[in-house]
């Protein structure tokens, strides 16, 4: 009784402010682990809150003079540390939020191509694959990719399977090298993206696939490769890797990347208002 006598004495003490302020701590944490969900800094969040629980734990349970100096000089270095290790998802995080439109919802101009896009980027790979050609394509999300577009030659052209096998035939001078696709537009080709150092020890990963994964360890990109030697296709997102993709699953694939997009291209409002306005199918006479 002690205890939920001390509870309500507080929560009858709560103003409004003190529930905003609340309110404001449990959503930047939520926004937070919002955006470390299915990266790789998931692994290492929990091994630093375990850390951090252990040495509370030991410090306060167990009186270790030596252990407790240790402990108390450790903490800091480790809220030091943390910006350090989550450095790519926390400017990801300071680019949604530098971008007003991100927060307040993206009308359809942004993605009215996108489906039309992804179309035609699995229509290329299956064409790539067949011919076994090599292919790097990178599809812009909410980071920008400008540094990297910056590196290549400028294309912005629309993006069609013919384009996309033309740039990457290995007898033109293009094809070595990632397209950069933003806004359903190929916007520059012979693009050099980071490599990646995870994975070193996999030989079937070549440049190509490496460079795909780097990009997607330092954005939110879509990067879809096609290895020359073996004639298969992958995707990279969150610095992992689907490897052997069959042509015909390329687009469901993606458009499970892309869904939160679409979803944000066309509400769902929409898109009840649309499917009850189409004319429903009869059904066939016996």
């Amino acid at each position: 009784m002690g205890a939920a006598a001390e509870l309500l004495w507080y929560i009858q003490r709560l103003t409004w402010i003190d529930v905003l302020d609340i309110f404001l701590v449990a959503f930047i944490l939520f926004w937070f682990l919002y955006l470390l969900r299915g990266t790789r800094a998931v692994p290492l969040l929990r091994g630093v809150l375990f850390l951090v629980i252990a040495i509370t734990l030991l410090s306060s349970v167990i009186q270790l003079r030596a252990f407790g100096w240790l402990a108390r000089n450790i903490l800091p270095a480790l809220l030091v540390a943390i910006p350090v290790v989550f450095q790519p998802e926390l400017r990801r995080a300071l680019e949604r939020l530098g971008r007003a439109g991100t927060l307040l919802g993206r009308g359809s101009g942004r993605y009215a191509n996108l489906q039309q896009t992804i179309a035609a980027i699995a229509e290329a790979c299956r064409m790539l694959a067949d011919r076994r050609y090599g292919a790097l394509i990178v599809l812009e999300l909410e980071t920008g990719l400008q540094e990297f577009i910056d590196s290549g030659v400028q294309l912005d052209a629309l993006v069609t399977p013919e384009l996309l096998v033309t740039v990457f035939d290995p007898h033109t001078t293009l094809h070595d090298g990632a397209v950069i696709v933003r806004n359903g537009r190929a916007v520059a080709a012979a693009c050099v993206l980071p490599l990646s150092s995870a994975f070193l020890a996999d030989r079937q990963l070549g440049l190509r696939h490496r460079a795909a994964i780097g990009v997607t360890e330092e954005s939110d990109a879509v990067a879809v490769v096609v290895s020359e030697a073996r004639g298969t296709i992958s995707i990279a997102h969150n610095g992992r890797m689907i490897r052997n993709l069959e042509a015909n699953r390329l687009e469901g694939v993606l458009h499970a990347f892309f869904q939160p997009a679409l979803e944000r291209a066309w509400p769902r409002w929409s898109a009840r208002l649309q499917r009850g306005a189409q004319p429903q199918p009869r059904e066939r006479e016996q």
